[in-house]
């Protein structure tokens, strides 16, 4: 098998998993009744404008409504507006874009339905900073916690406890009105309270444990942020509420059907194919090592699997920065440098990491692909792929070797996606 077939295949394998995580499909699969009263969709993510056109699509009667995607390329809407801010950093749209969004469900009654199009991203196009704080103590927040480390869960915890419109808190504005959240889930674990932080799914996570998030971390909370982390308004509304009693949740896509249906392909393909986790979560560069011997255990000793074999798992790994010191990339391209310095000089071996919607961090790519030459074109092109990793500079490491992998926008996201094609 050529280079060019190999990264083929890898490539067919992240389509059939983009593909199981379709808007158009997971939503028709899970339509509400029709409601006596109005019809209005909310929603925010970086799927947020392919859901609502898909919504509008499928739905056979009045409706109205916005939801807030990401800035960039979105799909156009006739009846349901799109608005859009700023990802991974919050910035002055969104919160025209929170504000919008909770005036849009008040005033509702129970005979009304408020339909949620819920995906991954919404946390940071959503900030809106609770009475005493601004826009750029949320900012500060949301930097800390990316530079923190922690988890996307522990990340949620934080984000719902400084937040007017994320742990439930839009679903209960729009009391009494049916609200039903449908969730493209892009956590690992598919709770849906953890995606976007749940503006309309509340969790029982308190404002303690978010309180031992930001200590156990050590996150440079300002002291205004920490005073609203000590006070009663920071609390989130209860689960167990009366208010959401007619609500309804589903998850309509994730991460692990999405890895189902790339077992499936490559399995028509004619190769093997074993899912490792679809809730991978810990530093990229760790998770990349891992992975990493885990294949050349495959590739020397044909243990724990026989090779041939495509390996798969998804989650969502951390790329943790200190100080200013930091280039172009994101987690994906960072857990697959690390590998490939691993694997440098092992034949037999032929990596894609990519997130599933289209971006990964900070440039056009979703990520990249990685054999055991990667390393070696790296440095023939003059590049140090190890001081690149120490910088977290991944980006410009791949793209001296070409193999970067830039598929654009997918329209959907059920987190990082990863294939080793052990021959």
């Amino acid at each position: 098998m050529a280079l060019n077939d190999q990264r083929s295949f890898l490539t067919s394998l992240f389509e059939a998993a983009v593909a199981a995580a379709d808007p158009y499909a997971a939503i028709r699969a899970h339509l509400p009744s029709r409601p006596k009263g109005r019809t209005i969709v909310v929603g925010a993510g970086k799927a947020a404008s392919q859901m609502a056109a898909a919504f509008e699509r499928l739905w056979d009667g009045p409706l109205e409504g916005m939801v807030v995607a990401r800035h960039g390329p979105i799909e156009k809407c006739e009846r349901i507006q799109v608005l859009q801010s700023a990802h991974p950093v919050p910035d002055e749209a969104g919160l025209v874009a929170s504000t919008a969004l909770l005036k849009q469900v008040e005033g509702l009654t129970e005979n009304d339905l408020v339909v949620a199009l819920i995906s991954g991203g919404g946390s940071a196009l959503l900030p809106a900073p609770p009475d005493g704080l601004t826009l750029e103590d949320e900012i500060a927040v949301n930097k800390a916690l990316l530079a923190s480390g922690a988890p996307i869960s522990a990340m949620n915890v934080v984000r719902k406890h400084v937040s007017r419109i994320k742990g439930g808190r839009l679903a209960f504005a729009a009391v009494p009105a049916r609200v039903v959240s449908l969730v493209v889930s892009d956590v690992p674990g598919d709770n849906p309270a953890f995606v976007a932080s749940g503006p309309t799914v509340p969790d029982r996570s308190s404002i303690e444990e978010a309180r031992e998030i930001v200590s156990r971390y050590a996150m440079p909370l300002s002291e205004r942020v920490m005073a609203h982390l000590s006070s009663n308004a920071a609390r989130a509304p209860s689960p167990d509420h009366p208010a959401f009693t007619r609500n309804e949740v589903h998850v309509i896509a994730s991460a692990s059907v999405s890895l189902e249906a790339a077992a499936a392909r490559a399995r028509e393909s004619g190769i093997e194919a074993m899912i490792l986790s679809d809730a991978i979560e810990g530093e990229a560069r760790d998770i990349g090592r891992m992975h990493a011997a885990l294949a050349r255990e495959v590739a020397s000793r044909n243990r724990p699997f026989t090779k041939p074999v495509v390996l798969l798992s998804g989650g969502e790994t951390t790329v943790t920065i200190s100080g200013n010191n930091y280039g172009k990339g994101g987690r994906n391209s960072e857990f697959l440098l690390s590998l490939a310095l691993d694997i440098d000089g092992v034949t037999g071996i032929d990596a894609l990491a990519a997130d599933t919607d289209g971006i990964d961090g900070s440039e056009d790519n979703a990520g990249a692909f990685a054999d055991g030459a990667s390393v070696a074109r790296m440095r023939a092109a003059g590049v140090d792929p190890r001081a690149h990793l120490a910088r977290h500079d991944a980006w410009s490491a791949f793209a001296a070797s070409g193999d970067l992998f830039v598929p654009g926008p997918t329209g959907t996201n059920v987190n990082d996606f990863r294939a080793m094609l052990i021959r």
